[in-house]
């Protein structure tokens, strides 16, 4: 067992939170139980996420999209109101960790979908250093890439580009980062893969001839959460259960 304290402070510390300006509170969002023998970890603190951590009797549910945002209404109201009554019904914590678990260098979303991939981490850049470059261990052409990543992450992924060039060096950022293709474009790279795409991202990757491979938001941040879980779990000797659902955006 270790204190709700100890594990936020674990956490905080490991991650760096106070190095972000995020639009999302990192660490705990919902108070449970004051000690913690077994954490669920989820992607996203849905209601069927919540209904796993009650299911498995876990003390903390261990997320990286929270239920607290900058910009949507305060109230704690309808679906809201329903997660966060489960949660308090059945006295366990929530902890959420958004930007600083996309940017680890070790367990973030980042650096785990690259070992998955195999893609070799060269240098992160843009903003906050949420952007990473690198290249690939095996050079492949966009279309075997693509079929690559589709085997990997068990999703299609959406691909700009001709599909026969060889794909050597790469940028990627996981979850709804298209927003930062152009940051990448001026990178130089050949490929720019990320969790979602946008209208402009198609004709920007055509009319620069940088590949876009958008292979889904959930898909691309499986792996990061699930790896601070086993980390904190090894740290204070708990139990980890891991929940994911069928999430295709």
């Amino acid at each position: 067992m270790v204190s709700r304290k100890d594990f936020s402070d674990w956490c905080a510390e490991t991650l760096q939170t106070a190095l972000f300006k995020d639009y999302a509170p990192n660490g705990l969002q919902v108070e449970g139980k004051a000690y913690i023998g077994k954490i669920a970890t989820s992607v996203t603190a849905s209601k069927a996420a919540i209904d796993f951590a009650v299911e498995q009797k876990a003390d903390l549910l261990l997320v990286h999209h929270g239920m607290f945002w900058k910009n949507e209404p305060p109230t704690v109201t309808g679906w809201k109101k329903e997660r966060i009554a489960a949660l308090l019904r059945h006295d366990i914590n929530m902890a959420a960790y958004h930007l600083p678990l996309d940017a680890h260098p070790e367990l973030g979303n980042n650096a785990q979908l690259a070992e998955k991939l195999g893609f070799t981490v060269e240098r992160r850049f843009g903003e906050q250093n949420l952007l990473n470059s690198g290249s690939l261990k095996q050079v492949r052409t966009l279309g075997a890439l693509a079929a690559h990543i589709e085997a990997v992450l068990q999703r299609k992924p959406a691909v700009v580009g001709d599909l026969n060039r060889e794909i050597r060096k790469v940028a990627w950022c996981s979850g709804g980062a298209q927003g930062f293709f152009q940051t990448v474009i001026d990178e130089g790279v050949d490929l720019y893969l990320t969790g979602e795409i946008s209208e402009a991202q198609y004709h920007l990757a055509n009319e620069t001839g940088t590949a876009f491979i958008s292979a889904g938001h959930h898909a691309t941040e499986r792996y990061g959460v699930r790896a601070l879980g086993e980390a904190a779990a090894a740290a204070f000797g708990l139990e980890v259960c891991h929940f994911d659902e069928n999430n295709p955006a």
